[in-house]
């Protein structure tokens, strides 16, 4: 048995995947604030997000700073950008979200495996709703949060967060983050890591932790769902502490989207720009040495 090497990264390295990721992710969350949302009742039909932006980077490359990278765009271009900030309740989202994406990224070994790419974007985007959905759930029953979508009944809240799980997972889920990801992860593998000086992940290599699922693993996402319930709980509260909103949003209107579409794309310009005065360099070193130098 051919015995797995260790999937490293440079620091530079690291901070471009992390700055690439959260450009990016940053840049289509506006997009996706400018698409309009249905509303049938208590139930909003929207997109909720180009999952398969953050997919593929984890996928093609290590998911730990890919995901904190796309979780952390959605914090500065979706909500400080626009001058506002939802305190705690953020930090529900940056935890959910940013560990979908990671095992997401940790269940694909072959990045040209369209089976294993399938399910681990699948895999990821439930994740992430079904701790969504129960942490709103969770706040109702604990009566930090009123919700009655059927005067009288405040159970009404499954049905109505179990329709809306369906339909992040069906709609957004497939359309969003399985098709595109399935047809980018297969053609960007072995020509957007050159770009980084980072050769492209085999079945041979493997992250620093242990397999996909280990108890390490599962320990972990238990204790970031329940501090995530805790600080969505929380900014229910008096003690939502770390909230603002400015009001720029609101004196701009769509303005302040476009400010922050346009300030993304400046940083994902700048980030790939890097990347191919990077590749310049490596060739240059390449045809010195006569190799190409790798991670």
């Amino acid at each position: 048995m051919s015995r797995k090497s260790l999937y490293t990264l440079t620091s530079s390295q690291k901070m471009m995947i992390f700055v690439l990721s959260m450009s990016l992710y940053g840049l289509s969350n506006m997009f996706t604030e400018l698409i309009p949302s249905l509303q049938l009742g208590p139930i909003k039909l929207s997109v909720e997000y180009f999952a398969f932006i953050p997919l593929t980077l984890c996928m093609l490359f290590h998911p730990f700073y890919a995901a904190v990278g796309a979780a952390l765009g959605e914090v500065i271009f979706g909500e400080l950008m626009l001058g506002q900030f939802g305190g705690l309740g953020e930090l529900e989202k940056f935890l959910t979200f940013s560990f979908a994406m990671y095992v997401a990224g940790r269940i694909v070994r072959n990045p040209q495996n369209r089976t294993q790419v399938g399910i681990a974007a699948m895999t990821g985007v439930i994740i992430h709703q079904l701790c969504s959905s129960l942490v709103d759930i969770g706040k109702v029953w604990i009566g930090v949060e009123e919700f009655e979508a059927v005067p009288g009944l405040a159970e009404s809240v499954v049905l109505v967060e179990g329709v809306s799980f369906l339909n992040d997972v069906l709609f957004s889920g497939i359309l969003f983050a399985l098709l595109p990801t399935l047809y980018l992860v297969p053609r960007l593998y072995g020509k957007i890591e050159p770009l980084l000086g980072i050769k492209p992940r085999e079945k041979s290599t493997r992250y620093e932790a242990a397999g996909v699922v280990s108890p390490k693993l599962v320990l972990t996402g238990t204790l970031l769902a329940l501090v995530a319930f805790g600080a969505e709980s929380l900014s229910e509260t008096d003690w939502n502490f770390g909230e603002w909103d400015s009001g720029f949003a609101e004196q701009l209107g769509d303005g302040a989207i476009w400010l922050s579409i346009g300030a993304a794309a400046v940083v994902a310009i700048i980030v790939l720009l890097a990347m191919r005065a990077k590749k310049a360099r490596a060739a240059a070193q390449a045809g010195d040495t006569g190799g190409v130098p790798h991670a």
